[in-house]
Parts: C-alpha cells; structure tokens; sequence
C-alpha cells in the first residue's frame, strides 16, 4: 500500500481506526488537534482519553450486548480492549479501567507502530481527495462541525452531555459508607468490593432532591435546544421527572446491604466506582450534573459518607454533536456526497466508548480494504457490530434519529422465535452464541491482501 489513511481525532474511535488500518499494511496519519487545541473536556494531550466514565460497562459475552461487542473486538485484535485489560480495575460484572495509564498506553502503542505518524494540527476543513476518516467526537471543534454542516446542506443533530464528579478516597467517611458490588456480584473479594456505597434514609433522600432541584444550574445559550441522551442525563434533569426517578435509577438500594447496620435497609444508596489501580480516586456513579460548581461540592456533601469529601473534579456538561448518519452515509460509512470521507465513532450517532470504538474498527478496516482494491463482505446484522453499523446507515428512521448503544433490539430476531416465547436468558444466549458463529466466520473472510 502506498496511499495514506488519514484520521481527525485520536479518541476511542480514531484510536482503534488506526490500529486496524495500519494492522492491515495501510500508511495512517493521526491528526489530533490536542494538546495544542483543548478542549472543555480532555486534560491531556494523550490519545483515547476517557473524559467521562472510566468504564467500558458490562463485560458479560453471553447475556448484553455491549458485553458481546466487546468480545467480537478483541476477536478483530481491537487495541482498544487488550489495553483496556492491562489497566483492568475491580468493578463487579463491569469492564472498568486505571483511565490514565490506559490512555498513555494507547498512545504510546500507536506512536511505536511503524505505519503510523501522529500530526497535532487542528483540521478545520473537509478535504477534497485522498483517504480520510473523521473521526472527531461528540466535542468536534468549531471550524470542522461548519465545515461538516456546509457540506451537508443542514445544521449537525447536537444534544448535550454531561460528566460525573470524581472525588478522593481518603476524605471519605468510611464508618458511614461501605465496600460491596450489587448482589455481591464478582468471582473474587476484590470484585465483589468495588463499589462505595453511601445509605440514604428518606428523610435524606428527600432533602437531597431537594437541594438539587433548587440547585444553581448552567444556563444555556440562546437557541441551543439541543436535547440529552437517556444513558447520559444529568441527575437534575431526572430528579425534575419525578421525586423517586432517582432511586429508581442510578440511587436504586437494591442487591446492597449497608455491613455498619445490616438489619437496616436504606432507602436509597448513592455509589462511587474506583476510577485507578491506586483506589486513591473514586467517580461518582450516575451523577453526571448541570449544577454549578459551587452548587454541586454543598450538594453533594449531603451525602451521607461524603460531608467532607474533597473533589479531584467537579462534573460539567458540554455541547455534543453528531451527524444524521442515515441520510448522510452509504453502507460503507462514507459521506455519500464525498466518499473520500468515511465518518466512525460518536459523531456517526453511536454512543459510548465501546460503540465508538467499534465503529472505529470497522472505518479502519473498510479504508484499508479500499485501499488494497478490495470491498470487505457485508458485516452480518446478526453480530454486534453488524446491527449497530446497520442502525446508524440506515436502519434507523432518520426523522427521529438520535444516539444509540448497542442493544439487542438492534438485532433481528432469532429464527422461529418471536417476542417472549422464550425466556430473555435463553434469548439473550441464543443472540450471542449466533453473533459470536456468525463474526467469527465474517472475520475468516475479511482477510486483506496488502501486498
């Protein structure tokens, strides 16, 4: 291969694009506009930088999707997920990592790669000819979204975002909160002692909802009415769709019992995830927030284990933007109307880290294989992978088009099994043990010439 594959952004998706081209003999240039252009959200100039979560969510290949989406990566060789397991951290069921360590070793890896180069300038153009991915993310700069929406004809699809706070172990109150996974879950002690849990009684809880609907909160700028993405609300939002929406959601006490006062049941428990390998860091679970800064440290102080918490970062939201990928992409993820351009990750409509990395994979895999003369065979809608690039090219109504994680009902339905006439474990195990025969074999027959 002689042509170049260029990619804008080093996140999760642009990442993993570069790996799998360059995997496949391809040249890749790498243009990340950070550390010299910041952004609301990065710290760092690092590639695959985790601005949000630390967690890829559930590891489980048999009964979740996203589970099994892992799996046909690492079967891909996704560099995403074989860093992902060095810098494993205990999480229950979930696949959560050491963020920065993970983050220098993605980088570290793609600069000693001897296909790649990485570029630190900012594009703020669509370009006219040769191979590129765009690969930006949900924080896409100012001078490259108008650019994307001059050449679609429309203004890019946005909602907002927003990130949890992180705090510091030792300025918990460990004689209030206490060690455990949700139903002790974990093969071993480190496992199933994941979590922090902070109990809530109800006169708590209510004080709590309380303080947060009065909360000072960001104001946005007029005309930006962009919506959020469900698996992404800010916990004032869902506190403002009802008093128990909470406690229903990421405060739910059940599969917890509080080891300070075991005969007690809370009525509602607030939980902090390890965020690194030391456990001197700790992200609060679901409570990503719109409140002001001054507003979340005495807010959140309310709870019980945390009055004296210091924060080693408060939570924020931010604009994120994505474009209309089924009126705008062909099968192959390119631009319809340049189909020099290929797009991957969140700004295709994807969402999480996975997704995007996913999607990623498959962009680097597509661009290579053009580049060689060659079109990869159609990815099963069967697969993981197959049902969520399917969604986002065209099996999405793109009236309503918004971002979406991978799910079984993405999938098409197993053979002679409709709805509920079986059992979601027996459903469930039958979507992935048809994904896993069905990728396997895709990826037998995706081999690339690059000579």
């Amino acid at each position: 291969m002689t042509q170049e594959i260029h990619i804008v952004g080093g996140g999760m998706a642009g990442s993993e694009a570069a790996w799998q081209a360059a995997e496949a003999g391809a040249q890749v240039v790498i243009h990340e506009m950070r550390p010299k252009v910041g952004t609301f959200a990065h710290r760092t100039g690092n590639l695959a930088e985790m601005v949000c979560s630390n967690s890829f969510r559930s590891d489980d290949d048999e009964q979740n999707a996203v589970g099994l989406l892992h799996w046909e990566m690492r079967q891909a060789n996704g560099l995403i997920m074989s860093t992902a397991a060095r810098h494993r951290l205990p999480a229950g069921g979930a696949l959560a990592v050491d963020r920065d360590p993970f983050s220098e070793t993605v980088t570290n890896t793609l600069k000693a790669h001897p296909n790649i180069k990485i570029s630190y300038k900012e594009i703020t153009d669509l370009p006219e000819d040769g191979h590129w991915i765009i690969a930006t993310g949900p924080l896409t700069s100012e001078g490259l979204g108008a650019a994307i929406a001059r050449e679609t004809g429309r203004d890019a699809l946005a909602f907002f975002d927003a990130i949890a706070p992180i705090v510091y172990f030792d300025s918990l109150n460990m004689d209030v909160a206490w060690l455990q996974s949700r139903y002790d879950k974990g093969d071993t002690e480190e496992e199933r002692t994941a979590y922090i849990n902070c109990p809530m009684t109800k006169p708590q809880y209510e004080a709590f909802i309380d303080a947060l609907l009065d909360a000072d909160k960001t104001e946005f700028h007029e005309g930006e009415t962009a919506g959020y993405f469900d698996g992404c609300l800010p916990i004032e939002v869902m506190a403002e769709r009802g008093r128990e929406t909470l406690r229903h959601g990421p405060m739910k006490p059940i599969g917890l019992t509080n080891k300070h006062h075991p005969d007690e049941k809370p009525y509602a428990v607030v939980q902090l995830r390890r965020d690194n390998a030391l456990g001197t860091l700790y992200n609060i679970v679901g409570f990503q927030t719109k409140m002001k800064y001054g507003a979340q440290t005495s807010v959140f102080k309310m709870i019980p284990g945390l009055e004296d918490a210091q924060f080693a970062r408060l939570g924020g939201i931010h604009r994120n933007t994505f474009i209309n990928s089924p009126t705008l992409l062909d099968a192959q993820m390119r631009l319809r109307s340049k189909p020099n351009i290929r797009f991957a990750g969140q700004i295709t409509g994807v969402e999480g880290y996975v997704e995007s990395a996913a999607i990623g994979l498959l962009a680097g895999r597509m661009a290579a294989a053009e580049i060689c003369g060659q079109t990869l065979p159609p990815i099963p809608v069967t697969t993981a992978m197959g049902a969520l690039v399917s969604h986002i090219t065209g099996g999405a109504d793109a009236k309503t088009f918004q971002p979406m994680n991978v799910n079984f009902g993405l999938f098409p339905p197993l053979d002679g099994v409709k709805g509920g006439r079986r059992g979601r474990k027996e459903r469930y195990k039958g979507y992935t043990d048809r994904a896993k025969a069905d990728w396997s074999s895709w990826l037998a027959q995706s081999s690339l010439d690059a000579a």
